[in-house]
Parts: structure tokens; sequence; C-alpha cells
């Protein structure tokens, strides 16, 4: 892309404008043309060739400029770079056909493989050169140009139509919004991708709000252009290689003469394309780029070697699925070892900070994986995780991520944090752990707890999980968990995916979850190490008042409440839980204590498996209600194991060895259920 000739406004100037009042239209419309000019120059230098030729406040000036022209005088048009920020959301992506069949490329880990390619070649047209480029894991994207505008871009889908994405396409600052030099027609093909740098900080600001992180660069990028808010896509690291000519009116006549014209239109061609002459070349540049890749900013998976003739190309065809001038030379996969890019801290819904390793993500056992706990900072430490590290990692019973150990040495080793990295609230350390001392005033605390007090275990208000949680606490709808009860209507339709049923659903589950009983709602309060199976004990021995009352020692002689269970109940109510509480019962919510049945009174019993038409949570709970003891172990106290379907075998053993009586689902019904 030249520099633009004869325009004032590319250089880093003294500028000075005229007064827009002072400005007549035809004025205007001559500077606004000049401005776009320059911005689209400016970010060309800047987000594709990565050498500004302004400072900052420049650029800024312009671009200051150029909207309160456009806004003055009414000449906002859709491919002006003011226009990057997103439009208005959408209901739903639509369908577009391609200007060209997207097909996939043949692909091969084996060198054998590669080398049947080139034979083939041969076969076909004697001799060839091959253009070499590095195979980008991203999302392969159309993009349609017409006259030098951006009319189109379309996401690969099954090859013949994808998904319309031109307004989320519009907001990434690589894509061009306006060619210059270009010829009528421009359909080119790319790949939009996440950065390195800008994934792992998206995930690291993720994990700090208690979002699951993404898997991978290319699964960020993928959902990231599919969003209905383009608003979303412009606030995310997004950038673009472009790569083939699919159709245009201009006619170059080899894959070098059509990636020079691209970089001329202003079009970011990468780097690394090479010209070869043969295949060994092209098995070199693979081996070299392997090596390379640790230290590219972007993710590829492999290269590809392109014919580089176009009439050769003809000669060669396709087959039904891929062209027959075309092959990557794929990459194997990462597997086992891994560098740790960055360490997040999640600060979970009691306050606890938890130090979460961000990793480049590695195939492990078939499973991408992306993150790993590190617990608190005495494992990090003790393990000397730091960023930069190179770490082997494994998955704990084939499932959990757990770094193993510790290949290379990285920066300083991690330490906790002294303030709260969502809040700024001061952190203290307890034992091992170390906790946001912000309470409901730390959003992340607040998103959890007011997910948690609406799960299931809890008030069961169904419709209130984790994206409604985070949607209400960032619309500033709900400063503390009372305010759900202050909800209305109209607060829920400005909400993402929210309509006149889905509100009035709401609603009604939270109007119904006034009435609850006692247990529920004391587990919701979210009291350190106060369970479900804490609450039904305490519910059964106090009212809610008597508990609020309760000093250390009364709630000791409940059995398995210990001393830091009890500290931690009177500390609650002696604090912020007694106000959450009167807040609570202000609005209307009405905890009550179920009347215990004494049918069962005395029988111990344990379960292990599942019993049809129960939940675990429901069969324990009816049980207690009316008088059993269930508890989790098997002890010489045990009257009875109940066995449901697929039984674990520690429980069955313990059973054994204790001489416990056993009890299938027939047995359990006839002789426990039937006295209810």
């Amino acid at each position: 892309m030249k520099e633009p000739e004869d325009n004032p406004y590319i250089r880093d100037l003294e500028l000075e404008f005229k007064d827009i009042e002072e400005m007549t239209e035809e004025e205007a419309e001559q500077q606004v043309e000049l401005l776009r000019e320059a911005v689209e120059y400016h970010d060309y230098r800047y987000y594709v060739q990565s050498n500004p030729v302004i400072s900052d406040k420049a650029y800024d000036q312009l671009f200051d400029r150029l909207e309160k022209l456009e806004k003055e005088f009414n000449l906002q048009t859709e491919n002006s770079p003011t226009q990057r920020v997103g439009g208005e959301p959408v209901d739903e992506l639509e369908t577009r056909e391609h200007v060209t069949e997207m097909l996939s490329l043949d692909s091969s880990e084996e060198e054998e493989e590669v080398r049947e390619f080139a034979d083939r070649v041969r076969e076909g047209v004697e001799e060839a050169q091959y253009h070499l480029e590095p195979k980008f894991d991203g999302l392969s994207v159309e993009f349609v140009y017409r006259d030098g505008e951006l009319e189109a871009a379309v996401t690969r889908g099954n090859g013949v139509e994808g998904d319309d994405i031109t307004q989320n396409a519009r907001t990434i600052n690589s894509v061009p919004l306006k060619l210059h030099q270009a010829p009528d027609l421009l359909v080119v093909r790319g790949e939009v991708y996440m950065p390195r740098d800008g994934f792992q900080e998206l995930n690291k600001e993720r994990v700090e709000k208690g979002k699951e992180p993404f898997a991978n660069p290319r699964n960020a990028a993928a959902g990231t252009v599919r969003q209905l808010d383009p608003s979303v896509v412009a606030d995310r690291p997004m950038d673009v290689f472009f790569y083939d000519i699919m159709e245009t009116s201009a006619d170059p006549q080899t894959q070098k003469e059509a990636m020079d014209l691209m970089e001329k239109v202003g079009l970011k061609v990468n780097e690394y394309n090479q010209l070869v002459n043969d295949i060994d070349e092209f098995i070199e540049y693979r081996n070299d780029m392997m090596e390379r890749r640790e230290d590219l900013n972007y993710d590829i998976d492999g290269v590809v070697a392109k014919v580089n003739d176009f009439d050769k190309r003809d000669k060669l065809g396709f087959t039904a699925t891929h062209p027959r001038w075309a092959f990557a030379y794929k990459f194997p996969a990462k597997t086992g070892t891994t560098k740790v890019r960055d360490i997040a801290v999640q600060v979970g819904r009691t306050g606890k900070l938890t130090p979460v390793a961000l990793l480049e993500p590695v195939d492990v056992k078939g499973v991408t994986i992306s993150r790993a706990s590190l617990h608190n900072e005495k494992q990090a430490q003790k393990l000397g995780i730091s960023e930069g590290a190179r770490v082997k990692v494994e998955r704990a019973g084939d499932v959990i991520p757990q770094i193993q150990e510790v290949i290379e040495e990285g920066k300083e080793v991690f330490e906790m944090p002294e303030t709260c990295p969502v809040c700024g609230s001061e952190v203290v350390g307890e034992k091992e752990h170390h906790f946001c001392t912000g309470g409901l005033a730390c959003p992340a605390q607040l998103k959890r707890k007011l997910q948690y007090f609406a799960s299931e275990e809890a008030m069961d208000i169904e419709g209130l999980g984790e994206k409604v949680a985070e949607q209400l606490v960032e619309q500033g709808l709900i400063e503390g968990i009372p305010d759900l009860y202050r909800l209305e209507k109209q607060d829920l339709l400005e909400l993402e995916k929210f309509a006149e049923k889905s509100a009035n659903n709401l609603l009604e589950e939270i109007g119904a979850s006034k009435n609850i009983d006692l247990a529920s709602f004391l587990t919701a309060l979210g009291i350190r190490h106060v369970g479900k199976e804490t609450a039904r004990d305490l519910s059964k021995e106090f009212r809610l008042e008597e508990l609020m009352k309760a000093s250390e020692e009364d709630l000791k002689e409940i059995e398995d409440i210990g001393p830091e269970v009890a500290e931690n109940i009177v500390s609650f109510f002696d604090g912020a839980g007694k106000e959450l509480v009167k807040d609570l019962l202000d609005e209307g919510v009405n905890p009550q204590r179920e009347e215990v049945g004494e049918e069962l009174e005395g029988l111990k019993l344990v379960i292990t498996g599942s019993i049809e038409g129960y939940t675990r949570e429901e069969l324990i709970e009816l049980l207690e209600r009316h008088g059993a003891d269930v508890t989790s172990s098997v002890s010489s106290e045990t009257d009875y194991l109940v066995v449901g379907e697929n039984p674990g075998e520690s429980k069955m053993e313990a059973a054994e060895e204790e001489g416990v009586e056993e009890l299938d689902e027939g047995r359990f019904r006839d002789e426990v259920l039937s006295q209810i």
C-alpha cells in the first residue's frame, strides 16, 4: 500500500483544524475523505506493517476530528474507519453462499506422503515451483471487495456457504474497509485468528472474573467471530492473514503475483512466505517453521505448498474435496510439555484466591489443555512454577489437568498478590490459603455467591445460572443478594437473550423461592464449611432466630460440627450475615423449619449408588425429614447400607468388614420407604 499523495495528515504534525461551525458542507466532505484516507493508511502502518509513522496522540486527533465531522454533517458510511466499534446486535447470523467454493487441503504428517504429492505433480506438469506458506490454525474466511469496498465476510462453513460475519469483520483492525488501487472485484481468502498474547490476556481476564477460559486461540477466534453482538468482537484481540485470491477482475498468473497484489492493495500477508524450486526445500521449510513456531505470536499447525503457476494448477485440477496442486505438511501435536504463559488469580465464592497457570495449549491424551489450577501459593512455589517456565502436564485420573514438574525455570517464582485482582481489596492469608476481604463488594465473589444462592441445593431458582448471574452483576442490577428480590421485568428485558416469557419465568421462580425450607436457606447463605448436610443438622436443632444467637459451645453440641465450623457460623451472624438475613426477610423471604417425623427415628443409613425416582439430595432430605440419620461413611454404628444402581465398591467392602447388613433397592423400598 503506497503512502497517499498530497495528503496533509500522514506525518506527525502539529495539526490545526478550522472550527467545524465555520466549515461549509463541501469543505467537510473534502476533509472527511482526506481524514479517512489518512486513518486507513495509519491503520495499515500500525496493524499490518507494525511500523507506525505518527504518534498515538496525532492519530487520536485525526480520528476524533473525523468522527466529529461525520456526525456534524451526517457523513457516516459503513466502511468508514469510525465504524469499527461494531454495529447493533443481531438475533442470528445469516447464511451466505461463497463466490467460489472453499475446498479443504490434502494433508499429512508423513514425509513419504509429501513426496508422493510431488510425484503426482511431476506426472501432471513435469516441473513446478512451489509457493510455501505457514498453515494458520484459525478460522478460514472469504472476504469480498467490490470497487475497493468491503462487501462481505463469510466463514468457510460447508465450503459452499457459511455464516455472514461482515459486521464482526469490520471491527478487526487488520481487515481493510477500503482498499487502494484495487481491481473492481477482489475475492480473497484469509485466516482470522487471535494472537497468542491477546489470547492469554483474554483468558487471564476471564479466569479472574470466574469465567471458563477458552481452550486455545482457534476456539477463541471461532467463538468471537460468531458473536451476535459486534461490540464484543471489537473488544477482543483479533487479527488476520490473507493468503489466497479466489476470484478477481485482475489477472495474476502465479501465487507469487497474487500475494504481491494483495500486499499492494493493503491486505496483510505473512512474512514467512517463500518461493522454492523443489519438494526438498518444502520439507526443509517445514522443519524450520516447526522449530520457529514457539516464537511466533500466532498458532500454526503445519505448512502449505502450492504450485505457483496458475496454468499448471488448471492442468492438475481438483478432486471432489481438495485441489491436486496443494498439500499441507502438518506438524505433530504438541504433547506432554508446554510453557506457562501467565499465572492468573481466580476469586471464588468465599473470596478464596486460587492461582491458575495459563498454558501454551498442549495435547494431553487427546484433550487440549490450556490451564491448570495450582491450588495455592505454597503448591506453586513448591513446584517452582513461574511465568515462562517449561512444564510437564498430565491429566490426573485422566480428567483434571495438573502440572507434574518444572522442566525449565522461567521468571520469578509466583507470589500471591497483596490486593484482590478483581476489586483491589486487601488479601489475607489463612493457613495455606489466601482470601479477598472485599466480601460482596467484590464483583467476582458477588457473581459466584449469587449463582450459588440460586442453585438447586440452595434457593432452587431455575434460570439463574452462571451467565445470568454475570449479567446481573455486570449491568449493576445487583449489588447485593437482596437486590435479587427487587428486580423488575424491564431490568431483565435489557439482558442478553431475555424476552417477555423468559423474564416472566425468572421473576416467578424468584417469587416462589421466598417460601423455602430453612435448610435450603442456610445453605444459600454461603457460610464457610456449611453445606446442605450441615444446614440440615442445624435446621433440626435451631429456629433461624435461635441459630443467629447461638454460641460456639451451643453449636459444638451438634454431632459433626467441630470448632472451626462453629466459629464460622458465629462469625457470620456476628458480621455481615446478620444484615444479609434481615434484608432478605424484609424482602419477603420466609424460611420455614420443616417438621421432622419420627417414623425412622434412630435409624442410621449409608447410601451407595442411585435409587430410581430420586436424586441423592432428594432421598437424603426425605429420609432425614422422617428421623433417619444418613451419613456418608460406613461405621460399626451403621444399621444398613442401601445399595442402589452402580454402587461404590469401597462402601460395600467397609460394610462387609463392619458386618453391616445391605439393603438392595427392593428391600429398601419395602422395609424403609414404606414406613414414611
